[in-house]
């Protein structure tokens, strides 16, 4: 039991984004994810075969139940009549059946008009309908830097040897690379459990699949429904990668272990996944212009219904209440049948309340630094030197000075936009063999470099603006490149405007080892959740700035058509970078302790990570690199994680899914929006005072009322033994000022397991 005295703390204000939805696209139809009760579904009138077929039925239903006409006349009528509803819906295509869910949740995806969703709504054991949302995309020396070694701990053959399968929901996976192969692995058959296969689609065949990569497929009717037929000629119609992130994401949670992995010589060494002889299985959701919610159901559906372990999700899309986000209805159905899910926390940082996929039984992920960086330096004419990042290889511009050039000085005709090296912006005369000076906006990072250089230049500068901090990020550019801090920024626009001779140097020091890490990155996104604040997200931190993982060799390392270079690595930066990592350490220690329940994962997980970089200071937050302030919990959840420890966590705290349904029950929700999440018809307990504080989380997130002098909170936690039989568990608290802790029992005695 936890008693908690204090005074009045801060007021976190929280803002939460306009969801996204297809609703809003001016289309008659549109894309509804309709949700069931199971137990009604399961009850109804099976005559017409499986369920797919008697939903077919009820959209032939409500096809014949309207009036269909394609009479000129009979529009102009209804026109006249200012009924332009009716009229509308009268000429409407066929409702679509897109998908049908039965795994994760009870129910299907349909296209059709907002007055056939109304008519659906008298379907017996009808529960709720959603819009259909799109959502964005949110290594060689991890394992190292996360404390992992070959052959000891965590890496000893015994906890290897697993069939372990961990499904990847991204932008396909590149079959064909190394990191997928189970050529001389010595790899066991495909487990006899698993029910998924080798989707046959465009440049994929069955074939293409292994004892390693057991499982790939391609989601695409959401998409397709709104964005149209997908163009083979710049994407495949099939689970192969035209992106690359996906094949990224795959290889850092579980691809094999390749010596000699490095992007243009950076970051060489031997690249392996954190449970790097697990299986994968690959479910392609994300396509050329987004992703739809429906797309990713009935991937995460299918992967359940296949036999994954663990399921991967490096996407997310805005915050918004349990009962219509989609992702969060899916997420609780995996996890109430075992299924450990990993979520990124986002890339919106680091303002406040931008954590995304806030869902408590959901692994939230933010992005921290390793120790490697990849080292640039810049030294102006007035000998004033600054400290960058880039990943550029090639021809070095030498150790002498070039012309530096900045918006009027390298325009075309318009000073703005060759502030930013915008497209056609930049002037062929004043530019060629200078160094450009490029603010970030408006275009791609190195979209600007290819501007530069299109026109003639030598050389880029990129600068931070204010907002965007000291964060660097190193970029593969073009052309000798580099990114620089805002602070940086300041002074070298300054040097602009005072000095009349311009000239600059750019020398890089290529991967350089031994930075203080981790530290967060200022992009990663924030709590508190303005969903669920009594919660607090994101949950951990791991390695997402500048990892190194595998690479279709058809995709740019810049996704820039005019660069033709083929690698088989990539190095980026992201929350969809850190996600994987954790994701393949669950999967560890799912192989180590195959009995445990996602949340007991997830609880080691959090409970044994640490909140201190590698010269034992206190993690460091990258929006605050020029006053070296600490980061919070807001930004790296309970700390940074350390699978070693969290393979004998000694005490875990475990949910069951009742006790995530008693929490629903706490956030204000309506009888029918809590039935949608539990995919049934669930009473509320009405025995006794149920608060959001009662759910069994690893970590507190206490909420003061503004204005109260005192005041007094208790909550109450459950621990179970994982560790050794006999063991005793004596408390420490660190308070914060202005609050009491005390804590009954101070001590815990355990003479058995469990």
């Amino acid at each position: 039991m936890f008693n908690i005295v204090g005074r009045t703390f801060i007021l976190l204000l929280t803002i939460v984004p306009k969801t996204s939805t297809y609703g809003a696209i001016r289309t008659s139809q549109s894309t509804y994810v309709f949700h069931m009760d199971n137990s009604k579904v399961a009850a109804l009138d099976r005559s017409l075969g499986d369920t797919k077929r008697w939903y077919e039925a009820i959209m032939d239903s409500i096809v014949d139940s309207t009036s269909f006409s394609s009479s000129s006349h009979a529009a102009a009528a209804a026109a006249a009549a200012g009924n332009i509803d009716d009229q509308e819906e009268e000429t409407q295509p066929l409702p679509r059946l897109l998908y049908v869910y039965e795994t994760v949740i009870s129910g299907f995806a349909a296209k059709l008009s907002p007055k056939k969703v109304e008519s659906l709504k008298a379907m017996d054991g009808f529960l709720y309908a959603t819009p259909d949302d799109m959502l964005s995309l949110h290594t060689t020396h991890s394992p190292h830097f996360l404390g992992v070694q070959n052959g000891k701990g965590l890496w000893e053959a015994p906890n290897l040897a697993s069939d372990v399968i961990v499904g990847i929901v991204d932008t396909g996976i590149w079959p064909e690379h190394v990191s997928f192969s189970d050529a001389a692995t010595g790899m066991s058959p495909v487990p006899a459990r698993w029910k998924g296969r080798c989707e046959k689609g465009t440049k994929l065949s069955p074939s293409d699949c292994n004892k390693k990569l057991i499982g790939a497929k391609a989601f695409f009717k959401g998409y397709e429904a709104v964005a149209g037929r997908i163009n083979e000629t710049i994407d495949y119609r099939s689970a192969r990668d035209s992106i690359g992130h996906r094949t990224h994401t795959a290889s850092t949670a579980a691809g094999n272990v390749v010596a000699g992995a490095s992007l243009f010589g950076m970051a060489k060494g031997v690249a392996g996944g954190m449970s790097y002889t697990a299986r994968i299985a690959a479910y392609k959701v994300c396509w050329q212009a987004g992703y739809a919610s429906s797309d990713i159901l009935a991937a995460i559906d299918q992967a359940i219904a296949d036999g994954v372990d663990v399921l991967s999700l490096s996407l997310g899309g805005s915050s918004k209440p349990y009962h219509s986000d989609n992702m969060a209805i899916a997420t609780l159905g995996a996890v109430q049948k075992g299924i450990f899910v990993s979520c990124s926390a986002g890339n919106s940082g680091p303002s406040a309340s931008t954590v995304a996929n806030s869902a408590p039984w959901i692994m939230t992920v933010a992005a921290s630094y390793l120790d490697r960086s990849f080292l640039t330096i810049v030294k102006l004419g007035n000998n004033q030197v600054f400290r960058g990042a880039s990943l550029y290889h090639g021809r070095r511009p030498g150790t002498k000075n070039l012309p530096l050039v900045y918006g009027k000085t390298a325009s075309a005709h318009d000073d703005q936009g060759a502030v930013y090296c915008i497209n056609g912006s930049l002037n062929p005369k004043l530019v060629k063999g200078k160094i450009v000076i490029c603010e970030r906006g408006m275009n791609g990072r190195t979209e600007k470099g290819e501007q530069v250089k299109m026109a003639g230049g030598v050389g880029m500068l990129l600068l931070n603006m204010e907002d965007e901090g000291e964060e660097v990020l190193a970029d593969p550019h073009i052309l000798p490149a580099t990114s620089l801090g805002a602070m940086a920024a300041k002074v070298i626009k300054n040097y602009v405007n005072i000095t009349k001779k311009l000239v600059a140097l750019i020398v890089f020091e290529g991967t350089v080892y031994g930075s203080p890490a981790p530290v967060m990155a200022a992009f990663s996104s924030r709590g508190p959740s303005s969903i669920g604040p009594d919660v607090i997200k994101p949950d951990v931190t791991a390695p997402g700035m500048n990892i190194l993982a595998a690479w279709p060799p058809t995709v740019s390392s810049t996704w820039l058509k005019s660069d033709k270079r083929s690698v088989s690595f990539n190095i980026i930066s992201g929350t969809s970078m850190s996600c994987p990592h954790v994701s393949g350490l669950a999967a560890l220690l799912k192989s180590v302790h195959p009995d445990w329940s996602p949340a007991a994962i997830k609880s080691a997980l959090m409970t044994t990570s640490y909140t201190v970089n590698n010269i034992r200071s206190p993690i460091s937050d990258a929006k605050n690199f020029n006053t070296f302030e600490p980061a919070t919990p807001l930004a790296f959840g309970s700390g940074h994680v350390d699978p070693e420890r969290a393979s004998d966590p000694g005490l875990v705290y475990d949910i069951t899914n009742s006790d995530y349904l008693k929490y629903l029950c706490t956030l204000n929700y309506t009888s029918s929006q809590i039935d949608l999440l539990a995919r049934r018809s669930y009473r509320c307990p009405s025995k006794g005072h149920l608060q959001s504080s009662d759910l069994n989380y690893p970590s507190f997130a206490l909420n003061f009322d503004c204005g109260t002098a005192n005041i007094t909170m208790e909550y109450k936690r459950i621990v179970t033994n994982v560790g050794a039989p006999t063991s005793r568990y004596r408390v420490k608290t660190c308070q914060p000022d202005g609050v009491l802790m005390i804590v009954r029992p101070k001590v815990l005695n355990f003479s058995k397991l469990g």
